[in-house]
């Protein structure tokens, strides 16, 4: 008996992993289509060819077209998220505010600009009637924390102002980090991250930011404690 149970498990186990393999292959042939085609442009038709099967074999993986750019979606936000991630755990917090969010800004529009047909998907609407789901957006979700919880030990730190919302922070940031991201795919899709016309613009835009939220070097001093006097007194 126990030998007829492990013969029949092990043909599961192949048939699931298959099936999560042909999703992969799904999933990498769409997301080309989209780096050729646009985002709009993802074709069911176009996929099955590449994949040599019939159109209506993909709606075993993926019920509907707006499954499947729902399962892109999730994709795009885990692969970003692992991106920011492995420089966080490689870059431990240092006392300068300005290298530090330079440096995790870089990451970020680095990688978006390198995967412009996700960026599209992730930070724009180009698909009509496409809403992610909850499940989708749950490494957004993520990293967003991330990022409130990197402010939020910064100002702990005493090298963000004390006297700001960490929200409002997080906000503004990512208003300057989407917008260079828009401005570089929108007008200048050809250019690489390291020469491109609004890639290149992110060191100033982040002093800018980082002048006005960071804490002063003077006022970090000023709410430093006095060094301790004992042991000093003059002798009489």
């Amino acid at each position: 008996m126990l030998s007829v149970m492990t013969t029949e498990a092990v043909p599961v186990d192949r048939r699931q992993r298959r099936r999560l393999e042909t999703i992969e292959e799904v999933l990498d042939h769409a997301a080309e289509i989209m780096a050729e085609e646009g985002v709009a442009g993802l074709s069911l038709g176009e996929i099955a060819r590449r994949m040599g099967i019939r159109t209506p074999s993909l709606y075993v993986y993926f019920p509907s077209k707006n499954a499947l750019y729902d399962a892109l979606f999730a994709r795009g936000w885990r692969e970003l998220l692992a991106t920011v991630t492995a420089h966080d755990d490689a870059h431990p917090q240092d006392d300068d505010f300005a290298a530090a969010i330079l440096a995790y800004g870089r990451e970020f529009v680095r990688w978006s600009v390198e995967h412009p047909a996700y960026a599209q998907l992730l930070f724009w609407r180009p698909v009509p009637g496409f809403r992610p789901s909850a499940e989708a957006y749950a490494a957004a979700v993520e990293l967003y924390q991330r990022g409130l919880d990197r402010l939020t030990a910064m100002q702990r730190a005493g090298l963000l102002r004390r006297d700001v919302d960490v929200d409002d922070v997080q906000r503004d940031w990512t208003v300057l980090i989407a917008g260079v991201v828009s401005q570089q795919l929108a007008n200048a899709p050809d250019q690489t991250f390291d020469d491109g016309r609004f890639t290149t613009a992110l060191p100033d835009l982040v002093s800018m930011f980082a002048a006005h939220y960071e804490n002063s070097p003077r006022a970090r001093a000023a709410k430093q404690p006095a060094p301790s006097r004992r042991g000093h007194a003059s002798k009489r």
